[in-house]
Order: C-alpha cells, then structure tokens, then sequence
C-alpha cells in the first residue's frame, strides 16, 4: 500500500499498485466518500489486505462505514471486502447481481447486508445519489460504473486505466504519451473483445459516459484526472475498437502479474 491523499473534498483515495514486468505499475485504487453517509468504493488486493485496513480505519471509524461498492468481483477489488463487512457491522454492499454470484465462489455476504444494483439504477445514500453504468471497457460481466451526482465524481472501475513507469496521483503529473500508450495497453488487455465489437454499439457506453460532464473521473487502475482533461480520454476511449487486436502474452499478462505478486509478498 502506498499513503493515502484526497482527490476532491472528503473523497480519499487508497492506493496501490501492481508491477507488470517490461510496462512499469497498474495503480490500483480503492476510494474513500466520508461525507453523509460514508461509502467505500473496492477494497484493493488481498496482498495489502492489512495495510488496506490500516489506510482505511485511519481514516474512518469502522462503525460509521454505511455502504461499499463493489465495482466488480475481480481480486483487486475484493480483497479485503469479508473484512471490512466484519468490522463495520452497519455498512451495506451495493453489487451487481452476477458479481455477487461469482464472488460466492469464495465467501458470501449476507442478504440483508446486500443490494443489488444494474446498469440504469440509481441508489441514494444519504444526502448523496449515485447511478450506475457498464463502463465501456471490462473483463468481467457484473462490472459497474458508478457516477456521483452530488460532486461530479465518475468511478469507472478498470475502465480509462493506464499502466506507465511509477504511479502518481494527478494526470496532470504524468508525461501524456507514456499515459495514453499504457492506457491502449490496459484497455485492450481486460477486454481484447475490443477487437470484436461493432464500432457504433461500443461508443454507446462512451457517449453515455461523456454526457453525464463529469468533474473527475476516477479510474481503479489511473491517477485522478480532472474535468478539463476527461474529454481526452472519452476521444481515446472511442479509438480503442479501432486499434490492432492485443494478444495475451505480446505486452503483459495482469493475471500471471498479480499471481506473482500475491507469492513474492507472501
């Protein structure tokens, strides 16, 4: 785990990140709403599972936790979830159904502690409403977007994430082309279907996106990027289907890399 830092008011972000030999780190971010009715978006890696803690319960009084979104069911976002769940006896899980599903494969969160949510719904918690949205890119059927309407904030799960040499907390901060060549990279690598797609039914999710003029759009796998600099990357978003097919295995391989990982920190 790295030290946490904010990205707009009451919003932190717990960081990690993930080294992919030959490509530089996958930042992998998990987020922090303390404001109203406190919500936690993922739960990081289970290799920083203690240091995830850690971060968050410096942060937040376990019993004020009320909600965590589950962005999807992958490891890198689920990793501390039974714990948290443990801890914060009055927080809620807002999942989608067949993440849920997939996630009962290694533990299962109790009912009344759950909420189901698809693309198209909208949750209000407390004082705040979120939306949510299938991201544009992802490699796993129950991924979630989730677009905060009280402050502008886009979560957009693996979506508009990047690989590049050291992670660093703004957009602003990284050198533009290593940042745009790691996200054609990322992007095609949790979904080479990219390849397949019609071109006009993948700019949906985009232009869905793109429409919502987020203020900030917070990627698990990037840096904070700004609302000057998030049309960019919708423009780059949209070329994704357009570029050459990845190959698992040319570039990187997140799977094998997050193995690795797991067993050189165990």
């Amino acid at each position: 785990m790295k030290a946490s830092y904010t990205a707009g008011p009451d919003l932190h972000v717990l960081p990690s990140a993930l080294p992919v030999p030959g490509l530089g780190d996958q930042p992998v971010n998990a987020f922090l709403l303390r404001s109203g009715q406190p919500v936690l978006v993922d739960t990081g890696m289970p290799v920083d599972r203690e240091g995830f803690l850690d971060s968050l319960w410096s942060l937040l009084d376990p019993a004020d936790l009320r909600w965590i979104v589950v962005t999807h069911d992958d490891r890198d976002h689920t990793g501390a979830l039974t714990r948290v769940l443990e801890a914060a006896p009055c927080a809620k899980v807002l999942a989608n159904a067949t993440a849920v599903t997939r996630m009962s494969e290694e533990f299962g969160i109790p009912q009344e502690r759950l909420v189901t949510a698809n693309p198209g719904n909208r949750v209000r918690t407390g004082d705040r409403e979120l939306s949510f949205h299938r991201p544009p890119t992802f490699d796993s059927p129950g991924t979630l977007a989730v677009f905060d309407h009280s402050d502008g904030t886009l979560y957009s799960s693996d979506s508009f994430g990047t690989v590049v040499e050291g992670t660093v907390q703004d957009f602003a901060d990284l050198d533009e082309e290593e940042f745009f060549h790691g996200f054609e990279v990322l992007n095609r690598a949790i979904a080479p279907w990219t390849a397949l797609v019609d071109e006009a039914k993948f700019l949906r999710p985009v232009r869905e996106l793109a429409a919502l003029k987020p203020a900030r759009l917070l990627s698990a796998h990037g840096p904070t990027v700004r609302e000057d600099a998030v049309p960019r990357l919708f423009d780059a978003m949209a070329r994704i289907p357009f570029l050459p097919a990845w190959l698992p295995g040319a570039d990187l391989d997140l799977e094998a890399a997050l193995d690795a990982h797991e067993s050189s920190a165990g």
